[in-house]
């Protein structure tokens, strides 16, 4: 078995819990900038003091409730500031957070509220609170922040003395339970992974100090988080955040990044590979509408080539100067399109693919893409600057080991793994080894300076009835890199041949009717549009050239509708449940095969 590992180099006290620096900045530096609060279209400054002060307030409120040590409460909300002061009076008052997806159904809400035995809950809107109610009508206490709740909180805990909060506060330890995430259900009911302090503490301060320590030593550094809280890759970064004292911007609605990058001009982001997708096929979708896209994929292909020089020696004389030309024409307006102060990013959850990576590279925003799960406190590997190795998810951060099996599953050990499953002793012991191995479930392999790649979900793994085995996910995220295409699954276990099934960005969509006369065209007539399926042919063309003939997409299927979140076959971190489209889809699968 191969291993790999990087020396610790945080070793956080048994003694800490997430509320310590919160607590101890607000006393010593009350005056430091933490957070940027919209309000309207400018952003409030909030201090360490008040910040402290907010906290404090919502978890005395949260005392005086009755709330005990270890109770779960649940939180259902968009990314907002809210969030943030709401997740640390939960820990300050000694108490879990159970994070829901504002999107989640009744039946979602339900299984969560019931499995985690959440009597409280946080919401941030009236409707969802109404979700809310139709899920658990019994429920206890709904604390709705659109009603006025955080204040009413802090006025019923006006009794509740600093001395009792900070009895309450310090009592948790490293080993007590933070937070229970439910996984994304992907493969059924989801199950919640119990994080501890410790487990949050030790990821967030090793990966400061170790891979992204030069991300935060940027003066008057700031980020913007616009995806999920709910989601523990979201998640974690709040927790850095808040530990380095970076400025931290929250954005409800994806609607509104692209204004928000601008104006709060962060210097630091997050992001899943389909975002950055987006914004590079809006470019290209932009330079055609214009005329220019002549000029624009010359800009890519100099970008591209500049970023791989420059992992193998440095550019030549004529690319330097050909990319000096383009950052004046094109590279510099991409940058004032998110505020002209971002240069790094970081991206998780799935493949950002090599040429995405060395684009945004060339362009002068490096991406580093990490790998782990809700189970390993999100990260155990990423990138890092100065020794980003593009097409890797990077080294394990510092106190981590990580091994292959010699099946390919990628095995991880270190103090970020999760404590088990809530209430699923069973699915615990699974995944746990008796000798302290996390199984991803991830295949990947290990180069010789300790870099993990990806190379499929060991439970993904299709085998065609010739016995071939195929991974699907880096010929999915290879189709999906097309401008016009939304998402793709690639089916084949125990067929004669693989084929896919392909649907269209929507969004993508609408600049491409006008430039080509389809104005009044449907989503269902554009799928079955010929110009549109030679496109597509081109995607999937494309992905074949990764793979051998007995392992390449020989059929597709263009679906007449989008797989969202909405209408269940999506995940809110944008992962394909793959079960559902296979049974929802069944008939368009074996009409492939036909």
């Amino acid at each position: 078995m191969r291993e790999y590992t990087v020396p610790l180099l945080v070793d956080v006290p048994a003694s800490a819990n997430c509320t310590d620096t919160v607590f101890q900045r607000g006393e010593r530096e009350p005056g430091k900038v933490v957070i940027r609060r919209k309000s309207g279209e400018s952003w409030a400054a909030v201090t360490a003091g008040e910040f402290l002060a907010q906290v404090s307030g919502v978890a005395r409120g949260l005392i005086a409730a009755g709330v005990e040590p270890g109770d779960r409460i649940a939180l259902m909300s968009r990314t907002c500031y809210e969030w943030t002061v709401i997740d640390y009076a939960i820990w300050a008052a000694g108490a879990v957070s159970v994070p829901i997806f504002e999107t989640s159904s009744a039946d979602q809400i339900g299984w969560i509220l019931s499995d985690s035995g959440a009597q409280r809950v946080f919401v941030e809107l009236g409707s969802h609170e109404a979700t809310l109610r139709e899920a658990a009508p019994e429920l206890g206490s709904v604390w709705c922040v659109e009603s006025g709740a955080l204040d009413e909180l802090t006025a019923a805990g006006a009794e509740v003395s600093a001395e009792t909060l900070e009895e309450r506060r310090t009592a948790r330890s490293g080993t007590d339970l933070a937070t229970v995430i439910y996984t994304s259900g992907t493969t059924g009911r989801p199950k919640g992974c119990r994080l501890t302090h410790d487990n949050l503490l030790f990821t967030a301060r090793n990966v400061v100090a170790g891979p992204l320590e030069r991300l935060f030593e940027v003066q008057d550094r700031a980020g913007l988080l616009f995806l999920p809280l709910a989601h523990s890759f979201a998640r974690i970064i709040e927790v850095v955040l808040i530990e380095t004292g970076t400025v931290l911007g929250h954005t409800a609605n994806m609607k509104n990044v692209a204004p928000d990058l601008q104006s709060l001009r962060p210097t630091f982001l997050l992001a899943v590979p389909r975002v950055f997708e987006k914004v590079y096929n809006g470019a290209v979708q932009k330079a055609t509408a214009e005329g220019k896209a002549k000029i624009f994929n010359a800009a890519a292909e100099a970008a591209i080539a500049w970023s791989r020089a420059e992992s193998s020696g440095g550019a030549g004389f004529g690319l330097r100067l050909k990319h000096a030309v383009f950052d004046k024409l094109v590279y510099g307006k991409l940058r004032a399109a998110t505020g002209g102060r971002l240069s790094h990013a970081v991206s998780g959850g799935s493949a950002l693919g090599e040429r995405l990576g060395h684009f945004f590279r060339g362009v002068g925003i490096e991406v580093f893409e990490g790998w782990g799960l809700t189970e390993t406190s999100a990260p155990s590997t990423v990138n890092m600057p100065g020794a980003n190795k593009i097409g890797t998810v990077g080294k394990p951060f510092p106190g981590v080991t990580v091994a292959i099996a010699d099946d390919g599953e990628i095995l991880v050990k270190g103090r970020h793994i999760f404590d088990g499953y809530w209430n699923n002793a069973a699915a615990t012991a699974e995944a746990i080894d008796a000798d302290g191995w996390f199984h991803s479930g991830d295949i990947g392999e290990l180069d010789a300076d300790g870099y993990l790649r990806i190379t499929g979900r060991k439970k993904e793994i299709l085998v065609t009835a010739g016995g071939k085995n195929v991974a699907p996910a880096p010929m999915e995220d290879r189709i999906r890199a097309h401008p016009l295409v939304s998402q793709a699954v690639v089916v084949g276990d125990d067929r004669p041949y693989i084929a896919a099934l392909v649907t269209l960005d929507a969004e993508a969509l609408e600049v491409w009717k006008q430039a080509n006369g389809r104005g009044g065209a449907t989503l269902a007539e554009l799928s079955a549009d010929p110009v549109i399926t030679a496109e597509v042919q081109q995607a999937v063309d494309d992905a074949n050239r990764m793979v051998s003939k007995a392992e390449a997409i020989k059929k597709f299927a263009v679906l007449e509708i989008e797989l969202t979140e909405a209408t269940g076959h999506v995940t809110p971190k944008q992962s394909i449940k793959r079960n559902v489209v296979l049974a929802d889809f069944a008939k368009e699968v074996d009409e492939l095969y036909a």
